[in-house]
């Protein structure tokens, strides 16, 4: 069989085998999935945090430099989602995915982009400016956080393969990532799950801005430039 005969025959495969699934409290490793028509069902809350106008960055300074700033930044925010008890699901170039489960888990990912702010304002430009006088690359991110059902496979190959995260949220969350704006993008649905203390700051002012995505439907979001410290 040729190629095309091969893919034909994976593509029928996919399409003609019944999914079996089950209902899951943690989120899955490859290994708990199969490569068939398998699949976790969950409640998840997903957090993508993505740097801003990396081309630009990649485009005007050393290969070096770049890199040092996506591993900087994607090192804070590592650290930082999983002191909230996220799970790290992947690394995408100068971007990074969460999931939180548990009845936390909308309010753990706002403190984790809250504090994601800090780490890039307060930790990260300052080490750059200190590094590299000048008029370095001062770098900027954005977050974005949805909360629905999640439907968790596994795609690819024989040895090359990893989950993926088929639900509103791992969508909507990477559309927030890649708005402008302020650094911290939320759904209304996560919103309404958060405490008073994320949502009225320490001198009694709002965190949050209502406005509208067109990204995303033109739903309803919130944004915060506001930032938690660590």
């Amino acid at each position: 069989m040729g190629l095309g005969d091969n893919l034909n025959s994976e593509v029928r495969k996919i399409l003609q085998e019944k999914w079996t699934r089950r209902d899951g409290r943690v989120v899955p490793e490859s290994d708990d999935l199969q490569l068939g028509n398998h699949a976790v069902a969950l409640e998840g809350t997903v957090l993508y945090a993505d740097l801003d106008d990396s081309t630009k960055l990649v485009d005007t300074e050393e290969p070096w430099f770049a890199a040092e700033v996506y591993k900087c930044y994607l090192a804070c925010a590592a650290r930082i989602i999983r002191d909230e008890g996220g799970e790290i699901t992947s690394y995408d170039g100068d971007r990074i995915m969460a999931v939180f489960i548990g009845n936390a888990k909308d309010r753990s990912a706002a403190r984790s982009a809250l504090k994601i702010n800090f780490a890039v304002k307060k930790i990260i430009n300052p080490a750059i400016r200190d590094e590299y006088p000048g008029d370095r690359y001062p770098i900027k991110h954005t977050v974005g956080i949805d909360t629905s059902p999640l439907f968790v496979a596994r795609t690819g190959i024989r040895g090359a393969n990893e989950r993926v995260w088929v639900g509103r949220a791992a969508n909507y969350a990477a559309k927030l990532s890649a708005r402008p704006g302020p650094a911290t993008q939320i759904t209304d649905k996560v919103y309404q799950r958060l405490n008073q203390g994320l949502k009225i700051g320490s001198n009694e002012q709002k965190i949050w801005k209502l406005t509208k995505a067109p990204e995303i439907g033109n739903k309803k979001i919130y944004t915060s430039s506001w930032y938690l410290k660590v």
